[in-house]
């Protein structure tokens, strides 16, 4: 009887602690150095994050990233099918706090109607990039349209860059970074999606932990997320954002 007890208690201690780490507001940092960042513009810091889903954005998130980024970019599902709207223009409310919001589609904000959230972020200001790009400071974002469902057009998304400028490929799908070439010119790639795995036992998960990957065409970095899918509960993959500083490194470093 007595090792029942022991096994709901114990049960019961990693359910909660599950629950903690999904809701948990953490913020990590990140600095990559390029020679394409123009060596006379000052840093740029971004606040990046994906996969907020059915969450609430914190005024803690908010309070810990205030006045140390100049712009925010999230790679996809910003939403799901079920989430309010009001709740999701609240969150793009506390965002736009930070600054400008860019933003690229993931599978799960084709769930609600496109036509509703492309008329809330005309309202809000927020900058969706569709296979196409868009210029930030001294940076290009090259944004693409969710891999998963197929309606990333990689090409279309990078005609006409400089691959000699900073450029900043935004993709919810991780896995588009083999579709690169070491001769694009793409400097770093920001995705999410996979939620690194979200549950993970004894190290092994459906997906890849979340974390900076050197590949030989780009450096990518893929989020964990902010959120979770189906339930709320992580294990080993916690919740998270970063800030991202870019700045310029000299050939001789």
């Amino acid at each position: 009887m007595w090792i029942i007890s022991v096994l709901l208690i114990v049960g019961v201690a990693l359910i909660l602690y599950m629950v903690k780490e999904a809701f948990a507001d953490r913020v990590g940092e990140l600095t990559f150095r390029f020679p394409s960042y123009p060596a006379d513009a000052p840093p740029l810091k971004m606040f990046f994050l994906s996969d907020i889903h059915k969450r609430r954005i914190t005024e803690n998130i908010i309070h810990a990233v205030e006045d140390k980024a100049d712009v925010v970019v999230i790679v996809g599902d910003l939403t799901e099918g079920g989430v309010p709207l009001a709740r999701v223009e609240k969150n793009l409310d506390s965002l736009s706090s930070i600054g400008p919001i860019f933003f690229v589609w993931g599978n799960n904000d084709y769930e609600v109607d496109p036509a509703m959230l492309k008329a809330l972020f005309q309202k809000k200001g927020v900058r969706e990039i569709v296979n196409d790009t868009a210029g930030y400071g001294a940076v290009t974002f090259i944004g693409v349209d969710d891999g998963t469902l197929e309606r990333a057009d990689l090409p279309r998304a990078m005609r006409g860059i400089d691959p000699d400028s900073c450029n900043i490929l935004l993709s919810h799908d991780p896995s588009l970074s083999t579709d690169l070439t070491s001769t694009d010119g793409v400097d770093l790639m920001l995705s999410g999606h996979t939620h690194g795995g979200q549950i993970r036992l004894f190290g092994w998960g459906l997906y890849p932990k979340s974390g900076v990957d050197l590949l030989q065409a780009v450096t990518r970095v893929t989020s964990a997320g902010y959120g979770t899918s189906l339930l709320p509960l992580r294990l080993g993959a916690k919740a998270e954002t970063h800030i991202i500083t870019i700045e310029h490194r000299s050939g001789k470093e």
